[in-house]
C-alpha cells in the first residue's frame, strides 16, 4: 500500500523557515521522482517543486524559486522541504507524492502570519 506522511508544518512569523518532511512506503523509493504540493484556502492544489529519482535535478514553481529548497534520503525512504523567507501567502497545506502516483497523504498545515 502506497503511503506518504507530511510531518514539519506549524505557524511561523513572515521571514521565517520550516522544514517539512515526508515519508514515503509501499514502493521503490530509490526509483521514484518526488513531488510537493500545496492547496491554500478556496484554491486548487498547486505544484510547488519536484526531485528527481538521483537528487541533482530540481524544480520548483516560480513562487517559491529561491526561498524553498528540496532534499531526498533514499535510504530512509524520505523527502524534504526546507522554507525560507516565509510568506503569508505560503499559507496552505503541504503534500508529498512521487511520480506515476495519485496517492496523497493527509498533508501537513503550514501558516504564515504575524
Amino acid at each position: 500500500q502506497v503511503q506518504f506522511v507530511e510531518s514539519g508544518g506549524g505557524l511561523v512569523q513572515p521571514g521565517g523557515s520550516l522544514r517539512l518532511s515526508c515519508t514515503a512506503s509501499g514502493f521503490d523509493f530509490r526509483i521514484a521522482s518526488m513531488k510537493w504540493y500545496r492547496q491554500a484556502p478556496r484554491k486548487e492544489r498547486e505544484f510547488v517543486a519536484r526531485i528527481d529519482v538521483t537528487g541533482r535535478r530540481r524544480d520548483y514553481a516560480d513562487s517559491v524559486r529561491g526561498r524553498f529548497t528540496q532534499s531526498r534520503d533514499n535510504a530512509k525512504k524520505m523527502a524534504f522541504l526546507q522554507m525560507n523567507d516565509l510568506k503569508p501567502e505560503d499559507t496552505a497545506v503541504y503534500y508529498c507524492t512521487a511520480d506515476g502516483f495519485t496517492t496523497w497523504g493527509q498533508g501537513t498545515q503550514v501558516t504564515v502570519d504575524s
